[in-house]
């Protein structure tokens, strides 16, 4: 008996959300362009989440891309309206600012693969500097307190951050989509969907892409709010069972981490004049989740940021 292409090859949808940021995608495209598994047996899906910038005009460069659109706010409404289009029979999900290596396609095809009853497949997430010896106070606190160490969140946490997953297309007929009330935190809540229904979560080191560090005190407070307020609209600190953990949480961040400063300070990469910005940029970010509590607690709603 002959073994088809598709066999060996199944075919593979990758999806990309984006909301401006069409010269990093550029970069994340090149990347996927340049791929060992074979050009015929993959699709690039990028999902147009309401950009203000011209993202044709990036994608029109890259003949595998199917451009797409999506009104409802938000990354995870962006996700499933690319799984709804996608003809794979394996999704994989990176982000828009990432950056494939060669073999990603194939490495992370082959892991989902080898594993029976397998529900995801969460690639490394390697982050970068712009300048590798010398990070920046901000790349210093991005890289330290890392929202994207894929490993504790399969190991530990068990779900896979969407800026590197695989998973087969068979899984959301079983468990659901994305929920896109969920501005973050919904990659968190769909993994630990899958694994309550029994699927595996598997690691892979080989899989891997790279995603540069936030650097600049913007893109970090963006970040911060966005995640602060999908951990909230989650239920993480139990705020509809009375306000006990959440109010521990804010008297925490308000408080100086004079311990976790002095043990941070001591890592020889950071160069003497960004020590006092690390500082800053610490009790910075901490005050901003603080009052994202508060501002949360009292009504409003989370932010996409």
């Amino acid at each position: 008996m002959s073994i088809s292409k598709d066999q060996i090859y199944p075919f593979v949808s990758v999806i990309i959300p984006v909301y401006n940021n069409s010269q990093a995608l550029k970069k994340c495209l090149a990347s996927l362009e340049n791929q060992t598994y074979p050009k015929d047996c993959y699709e690039i899906i990028v999902v147009d989440n309401q950009s203000e910038e011209n993202v044709e005009i990036i994608t029109n460069h890259f003949p595998q891309v199917i451009l797409s659109y999506e009104e409802k706010p938000g990354s995870y409404a962006a996700r499933n309206r690319g799984i709804s289009l996608a003809q794979g029979k394996i999704i994989a999900f990176t982000d828009s600012d990432c950056i494939a290596y060669e073999t990603w396609i194939e490495k992370g095809v082959n892991e989902l693969l080898k594993v029976t009853k397998v529900g995801l497949v969460g690639g490394k997430i390697e982050l970068f500097f712009k300048d590798d010896d010398s990070p920046t106070a901000i790349e210093f606190y991005d890289e330290i307190n890392n929202y994207l160490n894929q490993k504790q969140h399969i190991e530990k946490k068990r779900f896979g951050a969407t800026a590197n997953v695989f998973t087969l297309k068979s899984i959301f007929d079983d468990v659901g989509v994305f929920r896109d009330d969920l501005k973050s935190g919904g990659d968190v809540e769909w993994g630990q969907r899958v694994s309550s229904k029994g699927y595996k979560l598997i690691y892979s080191e080989e899989a891997s892409v790279k995603h540069p560090a936030r650097s600049s005190i913007k893109e970090l407070y963006k970040r911060t709010i966005r995640v602060v307020g999908g951990l909230y609209d989650l239920g993480t600190y139990d705020q509809d069972k009375g306000s006990h953990l959440l109010l521990k949480e804010i008297l925490k961040r308000i408080k100086p981490p004079v311990k976790y400063l002095r043990w941070r300070l001591s890592d020889q990469r950071l160069k003497k004049q960004e020590k006092f910005l690390f500082i800053l940029v610490t009790i910075f970010v901490d005050y901003a989740v603080a009052l994202e509590l508060f501002r949360l607690k009292i009504g409003k709603k989370s932010e996409r940021k």
